[in-house]
């Protein structure tokens, strides 16, 4: 059933996708300008090279095509030449390598903590539909939590990376043995992916209730970390499989999104992905703690047993 009521939240809350649209697209429009900027300066004293080795490569492949196999050597050796003084180049500019690497690390943080407000904020919008039927302005419910959303993506997004860092070199890992010990090419891909979907579904299972119990818990961030790992009681295997069809569905849309329109239905399908999974993680704490709530604006989600609350506690949102 929460699998069924996360889409009909989602539905009732699709508005918020175009919210999560504009917001993502200013931040990647402001990350990307100042990143190239600074990166610019960088890229021009390898310009010469990276041209020489790109029409080198461009002619390499113009001439596999035209069938030209007696020049195929003399473009296979130029190819190399080029790359052989891009890589001379780089050990000329170690320091200014590592500052660029250093900046584009500390920009792509920059910038997942600005989208985890967003996140943040998508999730105060659904949390106010689901349970008061309210229509919350975005900017207005940033500015109002933007406290509570700084200090939870302060610890979320570092701990966020690490983890995906982890993950990489597992992947770089398992896709070296694959390349070297399976033969079959289709079973080496189903292996990667199925891997790399489980490395997913299982961060998002340990930390699905996080934001629930921020926004509709009130528990705070100490009490929310708490909540969260201490998986006692939670359903832990049903949470992870619901997450593992979320995950493939998602990346089927997106795929199909890229294939069908040329990559333009991205702009709608990335954004919504989150909201789904948004509304997963508010379904699951509201069916989990018992909690009545709207799934559109005829229908009210009722537990088997209903907490009752008091008129103080209502208004105060304390629903733990």
């Amino acid at each position: 059933m929460r699998f069924k009521h996360t889409f009909h939240v989602f539905v009732d809350n699709f508005s918020v996708t175009y919210k999560q649209l504009l917001y993502r697209l200013v931040i990647l429009v402001v990350a990307g300008a100042i990143g190239f900027a600074c990166v610019l300066p960088f890229i021009r004293g390898f310009l010469p090279e990276l041209t020489d080795l790109y029409d080198g490569v461009r002619n390499f492949i113009m001439s596999l095509l035209e069938g030209n196999v007696g020049e195929l050597k003399n473009f296979s050796e130029r190819v190399q030449e080029k790359f052989n003084e891009i890589l001379a180049l780089m050990q000329t500019k170690v320091t200014d390598i590592v500052l660029m690497v250093m900046f584009i690390v500390l920009l792509y943080i920059i910038e997942k903590w600005f989208a985890g407000l967003g996140n943040y904020s998508a999730a105060v919008l659904i949390n106010d539909k689901m349970a008061l039927r309210a229509n919350s302005p975005f900017i207005g419910s940033l500015i109002k939590n933007l406290k509570e959303a700084a200090i939870y993506n302060l610890i979320y997004v570092p701990l966020s990376i690490l983890y995906d860092l982890a993950v990489c070199v597992l992947m770089f890992v398992l896709l070296y043995y694959l390349l070297n010990g399976v033969s079959m090419l289709i079973i080496s891909i189903f292996i990667f992916a199925l891997v790399l979907i489980i490395a997913i579904a299982f961060k998002m299972t340990f930390t699905c209730d996080w934001l629930p119990a921020l926004i509709c818990g009130k528990k705070g961030q100490r009490g929310s970390i708490k909540y969260t790992f201490s998986r006692k009681g939670k359903d832990t295997f049903k949470v992870f499989s619901n997450f593992i069809v979320l995950i493939l569905l998602i990346l089927s849309l997106n795929v199909t999104a890229v294939l069908t329109t040329f990559g333009v239905g991205i702009l709608l399908t990335v954004p919504a992905s989150y909201v789904i999974l948004l509304s997963f993680e508010m379904v699951n704490y509201y069916d989990r703690e018992e909690l009545k709530y709207f799934i559109d604006k005829n229908t009210i989600v009722r537990p088997a047993k209903e907490r009752t609350f008091t008129r103080e506690q209502f208004f105060k949102g304390e629903q733990d």
